[in-house]
């Protein structure tokens, strides 16, 4: 009588939690981050090719799907409307397998990730990649002193869980290589012991 209804409505309840809870069976989702010219989107192209999941890279996204608000000329870049990218990333989130290029972290919800990566280079080599790019004067001095005040590895740590979120060399195309292999890694022992 009487427990086995106290056993059904305490089934009916933790099966209506587990129901709401938003669970990825298949693949998780990846952030690779870091201050630009890090090696973000090559890492996150090269991940993509060898995993099959699908890469996202939201500097690209803003200016396909106009999620911004317009040009920054002091920044040389559009001024991203943070709400639009969400909006227009969230179904695609829910299905997991999904690698997220972004160098900014906080905006983004915490749910969306399982492993945060930070891509770390050394201003020596950041100088003449973001050179390369044909970025202003004031805007490559303000992306390195990004970098060596660690500006996105702080973010992400006010943003996400320590234990997801991984600072990685990114320094050359061998490290590049490494670090894509030691995600793949990360993969499989998550699929293994799910």
């Amino acid at each position: 009588g009487r427990q086995h209804l106290t056993s059904e409505i305490s089934f009916d309840i933790s099966f209506k939690i587990f129901l709401a809870m938003p669970i990825r069976v298949t693949n998780p989702n990846i952030l690779i981050s870091g201050t630009p010219g890090t090696g973000k989107t090559t890492t996150s192209e090269m991940l993509a090719s060898r995993t099959g999941f699908q890469h996202i890279n939201v500097g690209d996204l803003v200016k396909q799907k106009e999620l911004h608000r317009g040009w920054d000329d002091e920044f040389q870049a559009f001024e991203i409307d943070e709400d639009k990218v969400c909006d227009e990333l969230e179904e695609t989130m829910t299905r997991g397998g999904v690698i997220v290029d972004h160098h900014e972290v906080e905006f983004f919800p915490e749910r969306w990730f399982d492993l945060v990566v930070v891509l770390r280079t050394d201003n020596s080599l950041l100088y003449p990649r973001l050179e390369g790019r044909g970025y202003a004067q004031k805007k490559i001095q303000e992306n390195i002193e990004c970098e060596i005040m660690q500006v996105v590895l702080d973010q992400a740590t006010e943003s996400y869980r320590e234990e997801i979120i991984w600072e990685l060399s990114s320094n050359s195309v061998e490290e590049m290589e490494r670090n894509v292999e030691r995600i793949e890694e990360w993969i499989r022992k998550r699929r293994n012991s799910g």
